[in-house]
Formats: C-alpha cells, sequence, structure tokens
C-alpha cells in the first residue's frame, strides 16, 4: 500500500494510492460512506500511530474497490506525506563509503553512526519548487536518500526487532547549502534551509518492502545520473540505525530518518557542480517510486 497526504477541492485528506496510480482513495470519505462514519484522525502521521491502521485502510479499499470506485479522486495534488513532522528529521551522514570518501577521504569512513537533523519547515512535497536562496548560499547540492517511518514508539530497540517498529518507507532529497555548512562547522543550518527537505511522494508500507537494506536508488539533475547505488552499501544497516538512535532517545510514530546518500553529489565532482535554478531533480528508489522537485528560476 502507498499512502500518501493529498489535496482536492474538498481540501486535505489522508488517502491510498489506487490502482491506478494517477487516482486516491480518501480514506476517511471512503470509510464514512462504508460505514456511515470513520474512526480516522485527520493526519497521516496521526493514523501511523493508531494501532491497526495499515489493517484498516487495506479494508477500507478492498470495499471501495468492490462497491464505490467513484470515490477515487483523479485529480488530487500529492503533498508531502508528513507535511509536518512533529520532529525534526534525522539524517544518516556519510552511510556510504563512497560518499564519505568524495567528501575527504578514507580516513572520513566513520566508525559510529553520525546523525545530524533538518528542521520540520525544510519539507516540501513531489513536484514542489526549492527554493534557491541566492541571498544566502552559492552552493546548492541534491542528496538522494532512502527514508525510514516509525511505525510505533519504541527506545532501546534492540537490532534484531528495528524492522518491526517501521510503518513505511519514503523517499528524501537531502538538499544542502554546502557553504553554509563548512561556514558554521556543523549541518544544522546548512541542512535546514526552507524548502530543502523534499520528501514523497508517497509512504510505502513495510509489508511491501522485505529488505530494505538492498534496494537500487538512483538521482538524476536534468535528465543525468548522477547518484547510482543500492542501499546494500550503508556502512550502517537501517537496523542498526534504529537500534542506536533508540538507546537513550525515544523514537514514536511518525519520526522520519533519512538513511543517507551514496557517491555523486554536486560537491563530489571535481569541480564541484552545484545546482543552478531551473534545475530537474529526480531521485528514485527501488519499490518505492520517483520523487520530483525543480530549483527555483
Amino acid at each position: 500500500m502507498k499512502f500518501v497526504t493529498a489535496e482536492d477541492h474538498h481540501g486535505v485528506f489522508v488517502g491510498i494510492i489506487g490502482e491506478e496510480t494517477d487516482s486516491v482513495l480518501p480514506l476517511k470519505r471512503a470509510e464514512e460512506a462504508w460505514k456511515g462514519e470513520s474512526t480516522l484522525p485527520e493526519t497521516l502521521q496521526e493514523c501511523i500511530a493508531l494501532e491497526g491502521f495499515a489493517g484498516q485502510a487495506s479494508g477500507i479499499l478492498q470495499w471501495s474497490l468492490e462497491n464505490a470506485e467513484e470515490l477515487f479522486v483523479k485529480d488530487a495534488t500529492l503533498l508531502a506525506p508528513i507535511p509536518r513532522p512533529a520532529k525534526n528529521i534525522f539524517c544518516v551522514g556519510k552511510n556510504y563509503a563512497e560518499h564519505a570518501i568524495e567528501m575527504g577521504s578514507k580516513d572520513d569512513i566513520p566508525e559510529h553512526v553520525m546523525v545530524f537533523t533538518k528542521a520540520p519547515t525544510t519539507v516540501i512535497g513531489p513536484n514542489e519548487t526549492v527554493l534557491n536562496h541566492k541571498n544566502v548560499t552559492e552552493q546548492l547540492d541534491y542528496e538522494g536518500e532512502l527514508a525510514v517511518v516509525i511505525g510505533k514508539k519504541g527506545k532501546g530497540i534492540k537490532r534484531e526487532e528495528a524492522l518491526d517498529y517501521i510503518f513505511g518507507y519514503t523517499i528524501i532529497n537531502d538538499v544542502t547549502a554546502r557553504d553554509l555548512q563548512s561556514r558554521h562547522k556543523q549541518f544544522f543550518i546548512g541542512k535546514s534551509l526552507d524548502t530543502s527537505c523534499p520528501m514523497g511522494p508517497w509512504i510505502v508500507h513495510s509489508s511491501v518492502i522485505e529488505n530494505p537494506n538492498e534496494l537500487k536508488l538512483e538521482t538524476r539533475i536534468n535528465d543525468e545520473v548522477r547518484q547510482s547505488s543500492n542501499t546494500k552499501n550503508f556502512i550502517f544497516p537501517i537496523e542498526e540505525v534504529i537500534s542506536v538512535l533508540s538507546e537513550g532517545m525515544t523514537l514514536e510514530p511518525g519520526d522520519i530518518i533519512a538513511t543517507g546518500t551514496p557517491a555523486g553529489v554536486g560537491k563530489g565532482f571535481k569541480p564541484p557542480i552545484f545546482l543552478k535554478s531551473g534545475d530537474k531533480m529526480e531521485v528514485t528508489v527501488e519499490k518505492i517510486g520517483k520523487l520530483v522537485n525543480y530549483i527555483e528560476e
């Protein structure tokens, strides 16, 4: 199942992508049509926290396919699946050896999980425009990544149980102002400019992806392949990242973890190739889909 936050002339709603990828089923409206009322919350983040949500959604989808196909919306606009996360987005740094080397040397390959965060105000959805921020940066860069969405509360999560805490997976483009990152000697400001976290186009439920540590990932800029790798090249697999994060910190439903970007970022080229006004960015992850965004003209 592919879960979305979308908008049509009735307003913003939580939905599931139908069998035709250009149609969306508004879950709350469909349940009301089926049962006369709906117990579902208004936001996807709240739905994720609801025990048994995926099963409930699956039942609504099946009923709608059999009895009320007219409920599927053809002209909905997809927003970020979680448009305003409750917390900063967790981001794993240098989780591919080749990326660590292109940003420095073999000495930069980390021995322990590196984590920074992006502010909730960075999030935008598919096909939205990333501001070029010409007044503050001259080195805007892309980073295509697989992202994990936590599905249940946990602390001290064992590595062998970590995947059980995942609701689903989405795509993130960790847009970064490299000059700000360098100037401030830390990541937060350079990673947290408004619109610098495109996310989507949906969250694929964890039941669809047996092994998230073996997915192809590709980033194209203006149709040119810049990044091409596989999550099997992670230094720290997803189970380890979740276990380390939760050692002394409670993870909660709706928390988002970006798992790191492979080699091929703009700063890694010699000379560097930074993003320009009008650039088209496409991040594709196997079994999830494609996230497309544009840099402001």
